[in-house]
């Protein structure tokens, strides 16, 4: 199967859990599919139907610190601006200082079932960031890869679906926005899924009788892990 690989690079990344509003922001240790949709139609330059597009992930950094920032609420208010010149209204607020996390240096592997795209990404519309603004971002590597059937793979550091927690207790769960509805005022759509730091061979997955059969897996063949052992890569969607 033909999929298109990015690599990319940047120095920091915040992906902020959407319920926390003051006082702390702490950040998912993966990017949300909701923010992967964002970064991939900022290449494109417009919109795309998700329908029948797929992404897999993986994503790494060196270390989580929490820093201090600070919004400031504004709310108009009557008075003229320095100079005297005359302005119907100032603006003023108060100072709210936060603790927000921040991952830094992060390092992320995307592959896409579009391999068309790859001029978009190899010339990409906007500037290239992850989540916010400031998090800019740098491609190290666009190409198109042939995956590869394989028998077992190596999972790390990625994004899997939530039924994966039948078969390992290695991930984590957590509920993530799927997808931001722009037509309605960017109403969010949330799902569950399993974020896998630690290296995990398939053949060292749980398995039951009635179990749906999860092979035959998808293999990186230029992601080598070891003698015979690529890194797999597991499709996910946004609908």
């Amino acid at each position: 199967m033909r999929a298109l690989k990015i690599v990319a690079e940047g120095l920091t990344a915040s992906f902020r859990y959407p319920h926390f509003m003051f006082g702390v922001q702490p950040t998912f240790e993966m990017p949300p599919p909701a923010t992967l949709y964002g970064h991939i139609a900022s290449a494109l330059g417009e919109w795309f139907d998700p329908q029948g597009v797929r992404f897999a992930v993986r994503f790494q950094f060196l270390r989580k610190q929490a820093d201090i920032e600070t919004t400031y609420l504004l709310t108009p208010a009557g008075g003229r601006l320095p100079g005297n010149r005359a302005f119907s209204k100032v603006l003023e607020g108060n100072a709210n200082p936060f603790k927000r996390e921040i991952l830094f240096f992060p390092r992320m592997t995307l592959y896409l079932n579009r391999p068309e795209w790859l001029d978009a990404f190899r010339q990409p519309r906007y500037a290239v960031c992850l989540g916010r603004s400031q998090d800019l971002f740098t491609y190290r590597k666009v190409e198109v890869v042939d995956l590869q059937s394989a028998e077992e793979v190596v999972l790390e550091h990625t994004l899997l679906p939530y039924t994966y927690a039948a078969y390992t207790a290695a991930g984590q769960a957590v509920l993530m926005p799927r997808l931001l509805d722009y037509t309605h005022k960017r109403y969010p759509t949330f799902e569950r899924y399993i974020i896998l730091h630690r290296r995990v061979h398939t053949r060292h997955f749980t398995r039951y009788e009635g179990q749906p059969v999860l092979e035959p897996w998808l293999a990186d063949p230029t992601e080598p892990v070891g003698e015979g052992e690529f890194l797999g890569v597991v499709w996910l969607s946004w609908v």
